[in-house]
C-alpha cells in the first residue's frame, strides 16, 4: 500500500536514471512504463520467486495474496519455483471464513470493496495451467508462539496488516515509516517489533505514540493498541531501563522545558534566537542536519521542520490589530 509515497516524481526519475539508465522524465505514465519494463525483465529471468501471504487456508492449502500493482502475481507465477513465507498467524480454518477477512482488508486498507488483484494459489501448476513447477510453503514462527503464550500480547496476532492504524496515526503521518527503523512501522509495528525481536532491541518503539486511541478506534479487528503499548512500556522500564546518564539527561531536558514554559518572555526570546540561528541550517523550510546532540539523532533518519518565519504570538497580535 503506497510503498514509495515518500518519494516525489523527481526522486523516482533520478533513481531510474541512475540504476536503469532510463531517460529523465517526470510524467507518471512514462515512469510507470519504465518500471514495468524493468520489472518484467527481471521476473522473466528469475529462477525463483519469493512471496509472503495475506492469508493461508488450512482446509485447502490455498495461499491468498492481495495487491493493487500486479507485481506479486508476476513473482508467484512466472518463475519456475515459488517459495512462500507465511507467518503462522495468517492461517484461517476454512474458505468460508476467508470472505470476512477479504472484505475487512480491502475496505480498511484502501477503501476498496476488493483489491485490484486477489490471487488464490493452491499448489504448483497443473496440466494446461500457468504458474510455477514447484511451490514450497515455509511457516514462520519467529516469536509468534511466545506472543501467543502471553495472555496480554496475543491480541497483537489478530492483525490483518490492513494499514488502517498507519493511516490514522498522527505520529506516523508526521514522521513516516523509515523513522521507526524496522520493517513494521506505525502503531502496529510498535507492538509487533518489540514482541518478535525483544523489548531490549526495540525499547523506544512503544514510546513513539501519543496514546490518542485513534488506532484502536479504526482497527477492523479491534486490537486495543494503546493498552498494549502501555504494557510494553512497563516491560521496557523493568527489562531494559534507561541508563542513568540517559535518564538524567532526559530529566534535565524536561526541567529546562518546564522552566522555559513558566517564563513566557524568556521563552519568546529563545524562539526568536532559534529562528535567527536556523538560517545557517534551514533550506526550503527544512533542516537536513542538526549538529547538536540529542537533536542530531533526529536528523540521522529524518529532516527537521524549520521554525515558521513568524511566531504565533506575533501573528495573533497582528490579527487582533487588523
Amino acid at each position: 500500500m503506497a510503498p514509495a509515497i515518500h518519494k516525489t516524481r523527481q526522486d523516482v526519475s533520478e533513481l531510474f536514471v541512475a540504476h536503469l539508465r532510463a531517460e529523465r522524465t517526470v510524467v507518471p505514465e512514462e515512469l510507470t512504463a519504465i518500471a514495468r519494463r524493468a520489472l518484467r525483465e527481471n521476473f522473466q529471468k528469475a529462477g525463483m520467486g519469493v512471496s509472503g501471504a495475506n492469508f493461508a487456508v488450512a482446509e485447502t492449502g490455498t495461499l491468498v495474496l492481495v495487491e493493487n500493482e500486479g507485481n506479486i502475481r508476476m513473482c508467484t507465477t512466472v518463475p519456475r519455483l515459488h517459495v512462500a513465507l507465511v507467518g503462522i498467524e495468517k492461517l484461517v480454518p476454512r474458505l468460508a471464513d476467508l470472505g470476512v477477512f477479504l472484505r475487512l482488508l480491502g475496505r480498511s486498507g484502501t477503501g476498496q470493496k476488493l483489491t485490484t488483484y486477489t490471487s488464490f494459489l493452491t499448489g504448483p501448476r497443473r496440466s494446461g495451467e500457468d504458474g510455477p513447477e514447484e511451490l514450497h510453503v515455509v511457516m514462520v514462527d519467529n516469536g509468534r508462539t511466545a506472543a501467543l503464550a502471553d495472555a496480554k500480547m496475543r491480541e497483537m496476532l489478530y492483525c490483518i496488516r490492513c494499514g488502517a492504524c498507519l493511516n490514522t496515526c498522527p505520529v506516523y503521518r508526521k514522521i513516516g515509516g523509515h523513522a521507526y527503523g524496522w520493517v513494521y512501522s506505525g502503531p502496529i509495528g510498535a507492538l509487533v517489533t518489540p514482541t518478535l525481536v525483544g523489548i531490549r532491541q526495540a525499547r523506544e518503539l512503544p514510546f513513539a505514540s501519543s496514546l490518542c486511541g485513534a488506532c484502536r478506534d479504526v482497527c477492523p479487528v479491534r486490537i486495543n493498541i494503546p493498552d498494549l503499548l502501555l504494557h510494553l512500556r512497563g516491560q521496557a522500564q523493568t527489562q531494559a531501563p534507561l541508563r542513568a546518564a540517559s535518564l538524567l539527561s532526559e530529566r534535565h531536558m524536561f526541567r529546562l522545558w518546564a522552566w522555559a514554559m513558566r517564563h513566557p518572555r524568556l521563552y519568546t526570546l529563545g524562539t526568536r534566537l532559534a529562528r535567527w540561528g536556523q538560517f545557517l541550517l534551514a533550506r526550503r523550510g527544512w533542516i537536513r542536519k542538526i549538529p547538536v546532540y540529542p537533536a542530531s539523532q533526529w536528523t540521522l533518519g529524518r529532516d527537521f521542520p524549520a521554525l515558521a518565519p513568524q511566531a504565533f504570538r506575533d501573528r495573533w497580535k497582528q490579527l487582533r490589530r487588523e
